[in-house]
């Protein structure tokens, strides 16, 4: 790195291989989108700080996400609708993900980061709070769409932030730490939300929901380092992601090879009541021993990623294809399910690898291709349920999901495998 650090815009992300990136750390980062700012060579960004106010923005958006599921035969009886109906409100939440990931992606890219990621932690808080004043049906439909718009956009951008405050080496362990906010949710922040619910009212949930998205937009303000939007980003330059076939081929594993872990999660707790024969008390402790997993996985598995990316990626899918696969033994007793859905979890670690593979084949296009990681673990989060649901209805089982999901994982597993030929070939 020259002694003059450039401080006056953001520069696009070098190739994987230039030099840029290939220069160790003691002031140079992994840069995703922004060169090292002046502020972090003075020692005034702290990465380990970034990192913890990017993460509780990821728990806020967990809490949204699942303790909406948790809560739905509750406001379904205060909106005067059946819960079959009022699971469209979490269909309507995934579609606005899948909707708000690469359109804000492309709509943002002349904006700062630091300032996007404020923006859109401050219209998930207002989606938020208003969810919780919803005085109808129809208006919580539409305003669970509207909440679900920056969650995409935000894990996208968050991520390439705190790559770009730590060494090439260091990438995917910096993405993990900013998931971990979600997978703590899935662990703590659902369950304390569900029981909040429970006492006072499902609308305070996403009361808490919308505070702590505001605190999360504070904390970015006082920590976040300043950036300047690079001049010669636009939109065009942002949907030269699509014209990329790896970054279609990462997506494509994410999108199929994830989907078995959400096709044994959905219809975890029937399989616990109906096969495993458990009290409904211990559904939601088993729920945290899948939380505690996904959590665990994104604190091991990044160590080994950011020695061998798509080695990592390939053995997280043939761990998910076996823990998958032992699940209809597992789901007997409630100990070996209990052991089995925390292995599942493990193979959650997916997301981080895959959002680390996206970084090294976008080129400048690093928005759009990682906000489009979450669109497509939510078309992994349509697939495994709806497959798996099919297989229970024809008379399988609830267990038959295990096996679903093993297909699904063994699927992305060949697609990762007609990634890494041709990555080969191609010298990516």
């Amino acid at each position: 790195m020259s002694q003059q650090v450039n401080t006056k815009r953001r520069e696009p992300l070098s190739r994987p291989g230039s030099e840029d990136l290939q220069r160790p750390s003691g002031g140079a980062s992994a840069d995703a989108g922004i060169r090292v700012s002046q502020d972090n060579v003075r020692g005034r960004v702290h990465p380990g700080i970034v990192h913890l106010a990017l993460a509780m923005g990821g728990f806020a958006i967990g809490i949204a996400e699942f303790a909406t599921m948790s809560l739905l035969p509750f406001f379904a009886r205060d909106l005067n609708v059946s819960e079959p109906q009022a699971g469209h409100a979490i269909s309507a939440y995934a579609l606005g993900v899948v909707v708000g990931a690469p359109v804000i992606a492309v709509l943002s890219a002349r904006m700062t980061r630091r300032t996007l990621l404020i923006a859109l932690m401050g219209f998930f808080a207002l989606m938020n709070g208003l969810s919780g004043l919803a005085p109808d049906y129809h208006t919580m439909l539409v305003l669970r769409f509207l909440a679900g718009l920056p969650h995409g956009a935000y894990f996208g951008i968050a991520m390439l932030v705190a790559a770009s405050l730590v060494p090439i080496d260091k990438r995917t362990a910096a993405v993990g730490r900013v998931l971990l906010g979600l997978t703590i949710a899935t662990t703590i922040g659902v369950p304390l939300a569900n029981g909040v619910g429970q006492a006072i009212g499902w609308r305070w949930a996403f009361a808490i929901v919308a505070g702590l998205a505001l605190l999360t937009a504070i904390l970015v303000l006082i920590f976040a380092p300043r950036d300047v939007a690079n001049s010669n980003a636009s939109p065009l330059r942002e949907l030269s992601a699509l014209g990329r076939k790896h970054v279609w081929l990462t997506l494509a594993i994410g999108a199929i090879g994830f989907g078995g872990l959400f096709s044994v999660y959905t219809y975890l707790a029937s399989t616990m009541l109906a096969v495993t024969h458990t009290s409904p008390a211990l559904v939601p402790v088993t729920l945290c021993v899948f939380g505690a997993g996904l959590t665990a996985g994104n604190i091991i598995v990044p160590r080994f990623a950011d020695r061998a990316l798509m080695a990592t990626a390939g053995g997280l899918l043939l761990w998910s294809a076996a823990t998958l696969a032992l699940y209809p033994l597992a789901a007997m007793n409630v100990w070996t399910l209990s052991a089995d859905v925390f292995l599942i979890g493990l193979g959650g670690a997916l997301a981080t690898v895959l959002q680390t593979r996206l970084m090294d084949v976008a080129g400048e296009a690093q928005s759009l291709a990682a906000a489009l990681n979450h669109s497509a673990f939510n078309v992994a989060n349509a697939l495994g349920p709806w497959l798996g649901g099919m297989a229970v209805a024809a008379g399988y089982g609830w267990t038959s999901t295990g096996l679903v999901g093993a297909g699904l994982a063994l699927a992305g597993f060949v697609v990762w495998a007609i990634a890494v030929v041709l990555a080969r070939r191609e010298g990516v």
